[in-house]
C-alpha cells in the first residue's frame, strides 16, 4: 500500500529507502539554505496577476516557513496585501558528488543546480515579531563581521520595517537526491 499523506513521496511506503532519501534531501536542503545559498529570489504577483521576482534576504525556518523583514515602502508589501500567494527560491551550485547520467530531455553537459522552492501564503506580522526576527538576524550577521547594513533601534524597526512570515503550502527540492531526482512535499 502506498502512502500519499502530506510530507511523503507518492508511491512510497513509510520507512522505505525512498523515505530515507527524502529525509536526507530535506536535511541537506535546510543546511544548503542556511550555510551556502545566501540571497533568495522572491516572487509576488502584481496588480495584473503577473509574477514579479526580486533577489532578497529570507530565512528558512525548521518547519519550512520563511521569515523576512522588509522596508515598509516596498511595492511587494502592497502586493502581499492584495494577493498573498508567493514563492521563495534559493538556487546554488550543484552539490558535491552530483551526477546527471540520464538527462530527462536534453544533455547540456552540466550538472543541475540545487534548488529549494517554498510556495506559500505571506502573512504580515506584528511589530513584536518583526523586532524579534530583525534583532536575531542582525545580531548573527554582525557576529560574522557583516556590519555595513544600518543598525536600527527598536523604534526605527517599528517605524520602517515590516515582518513577513510565509506559511508553506508546497516545497520542492532539486539537486539533493540521485541524479535529476527531485522531491515535492507539503510540510
Amino acid at each position: 500500500m502506498s502512502d500519499t499523506t502530506p510530507g511523503s513521496t507518492p508511491g512510497t511506503t513509510p520507512g522505505t529507502t525512498a523515505d530515507a532519501t527524502e529525509a536526507t534531501a530535506r536535511a541537506l536542503a535546510q543546511r544548503f539554505v542556511r550555510d551556502e545559498a545566501g540571497f533568495a529570489q522572491l516572487t509576488t504577483l502584481d496588480a495584473r496577476g503577473y509574477p514579479v521576482t526580486r533577489t532578497m534576504t529570507a530565512f528558512l525556518l525548521d518547519e519550512w516557513s520563511v521569515a523576512t523583514v522588509q522596508r515598509r515602502g516596498h511595492r511587494r508589501i502592497e502586493q502581499w496585501r492584495r494577493r498573498p500567494q508567493t514563492e521563495v527560491t534559493w538556487v546554488g551550485s550543484p552539490r558535491p558528488g552530483a551526477t546527471n547520467e540520464r538527462p530527462h530531455v536534453f544533455d547540456l553537459g552540466r550538472l543541475p543546480p540545487r534548488v529549494v522552492a517554498v510556495r506559500g501564503e505571506a502573512v504580515l506580522m506584528p511589530p513584536g515579531w518583526t523586532e524579534q526576527v530583525y534583532r536575531a538576524a542582525v545580531t548573527a550577521q554582525r557576529a560574522r563581521g557583516n556590519t555595513r547594513a544600518p543598525l536600527r533601534s527598536p523604534e526605527e524597526v517599528a517605524a520602517d520595517l515590516v515582518g513577513v512570515l510565509i506559511r508553506p503550502v508546497r516545497v520542492r527540492l532539486e539537486g539533493f537526491g540521485d541524479g535529476a531526482q527531485s522531491f515535492t512535499f507539503v510540510p
